[in-house]
C-alpha cells in the first residue's frame, strides 16, 4: 500500500515537473523566450533575459513551487519511520520532468531552480538546500569558476559529496545523486555555445 502511495506522488512529482513555466509565461507576456535563446533553454534564466523581470520572476518561483509543493506534501502525509525504497525517486520526479518533459518531447531545461525547489521540500529540514546553496556560493565567489555551464556542472559533481559530508540521510542522498545525474545529462546535452572554463580565487582579478 506504501509503494503504491508513493508511486502515485511520484506521478504527482513527475507531471508537476512537466510544465514548463518559462513557456506559460512567454504566453502570458507575449514574449519568445526558449526560441530566442541560444541554448533553447526553458528555463528561468532564458525568461529573465527574454522575457523581462516579471516573466523571470514568476517563471523562477514557479519552477521551484513545482518541486517543492510534491515534495512537502510528501513529507507532511509521511512520517520519515515510514519512507519506502521509493522516497529518493519522489524526491527527484520534479527534476525528471522539468528536464526530460513526456510533454515537450523530453526536451526540457536543466533544472537548476527545480532542485532547488525539491530540497526546499524537505523544510524544515534545512541541511540539503543550504549545502546547494554554499556549493554554488564557494564557486561563484571564493573558488570562481566560468562560465555558468562549467560552474553549474562543477557544483552538481560536488553536491552528492557535500551532502555525504553534512550527514544528510542517505535517501535524500540517493534522490539527490539521481537528481545530479539527470542535471548533468542536460547540461552534456545543451545547445548552449561551450566558452573555455576558467578558474579564479578571491583575491584574483
Amino acid at each position: 500500500m506504501n509503494q503504491v502511495r508513493d508511486l502515485l506522488y511520484l506521478l504527482l512529482g513527475y507531471l508537476s515537473g512537466c510544465v514548463l513555466y518559462a513557456e506559460v509565461f512567454s504566453r502570458v507576456f507575449h514574449k519568445e523566450i526558449a526560441s530566442a535563446a541560444k541554448d533553447k533553454n526553458p528555463g528561468a534564466a532564458n525568461a529573465f533575459v527574454h522575457g523581462g523581470f516579471w516573466c523571470g520572476v514568476l517563471t523562477l518561483a514557479g519552477d521551484m513551487l513545482k518541486g517543492m509543493v510534491p515534495v512537502a506534501l510528501y513529507m507532511h502525509y509521511l512520517p520519515e519511520a515510514l519512507l519506502t525504497p521509493l522516497a529518493p525517486l519522489v524526491l527527484c520526479a520534479p527534476v525528471a520532468g522539468h528536464v526530460f518533459p513526456a510533454t515537450r518531447s523530453f526536451k526540457g531545461g536543466k533544472g537548476i531552480a527545480t532542485t532547488f525547489g525539491c530540497l526546499l521540500g524537505l523544510l524544515p529540514f534545512w541541511t540539503p538546500v543550504l549545502v546547494l546553496a554554499c556549493i554554488f556560493i564557494f564557486y561563484s565567489t571564493i573558488l570562481r569558476i566560468t562560465p555558468n555551464l562549467s560552474r553549474t556542472r562543477v557544483t552538481y559533481f560536488t553536491l552528492p559529496l557535500g551532502m555525504l559530508l553534512m550527514e544528510v540521510p542517505l535517501w535524500i542522498c540517493f534522490g539527490t545523486l539521481c537528481m545530479t545525474g539527470m542535471v548533468l545529462v542536460r547540461l552534456h546535452i545543451s545547445t548552449e555555445e561551450r566558452e573555455k572554463p576558467a578558474v579564479h580565487l578571491l583575491w584574483w582579478t
